[in-house]
């Protein structure tokens, strides 16, 4: 038996879950998402989600703890909402927004403009002496990770400096140069 899949899912206040027909629908204070499941049954009982699979085939078993977990997802993302941090390392690294364009200087030769999702709400911190930082808020986690992933796949951290667009917190496994 999947453990994360027989987890009930509790539904906090503000907060419906509607099923018809194979997709759920979860709507919130931050907005709505839906989600197509099969191979999977999901009920809601008592102000819980349950997800329960059909039969024991392999398919139905690994769908399990997946649909799961991504319902837990969407009704934490229509209450709370989830943010990701970006931060970029290297000198003349800067980020800057107009809106939900963000301009990225990364040390090529031209500005990289990138226009982000409408869902997605985008900030730049710039202070003295830090590093910039790229901050990104959604109530969608799959959009959230998808677009900071993005933006951290145009300069990846390299090993020996670290410099790069990193998340927040991310620990990075460090190089040692030549020695001459």
């Amino acid at each position: 038996m999947s453990r994360i899949g027989k987890n009930p899912i509790a539904i906090p206040a503000g907060v419906t879950v509607e099923v018809n027909e194979g997709v759920v629908t979860a709507k919130g204070k931050l907005g709505q998402l839906t989600q197509d499941f099969s191979d999977v049954s999901v009920k809601i009982e008592d102000g819980q989600v349950i997800v329960e699979r059909t039969s024991d085939h392999k398919d139905h078993r690994s769908k399990h703890g997946l649909y799961r977990a991504l319902i837990n997802n969407m009704i934490n993302g229509v209450s709370a909402g989830f943010t990701k941090e970006l931060e970029l390392v290297g000198v003349g690294y800067r980020a800057s927004n107009q809106g939900q364009k963000l301009d990225l200087a990364l040390g090529f030769s031209h500005n990289i403009v990138l226009e982000i999702a409408p869902e997605v709400k985008l900030e730049t911190i710039s202070e003295k002496g830090k590093n910039p930082i790229v901050k990104l808020t959604s109530h969608d986690k799959q959009l959230l990770g998808q677009v900071a992933a993005k933006i951290r796949g145009f300069r990846r951290p390299e090993p020996y400096k670290g410099k790069g667009v990193k998340f927040v917190g991310e620990v990075l496994r460090r190089k040692a140069g030549k020695s001459a």
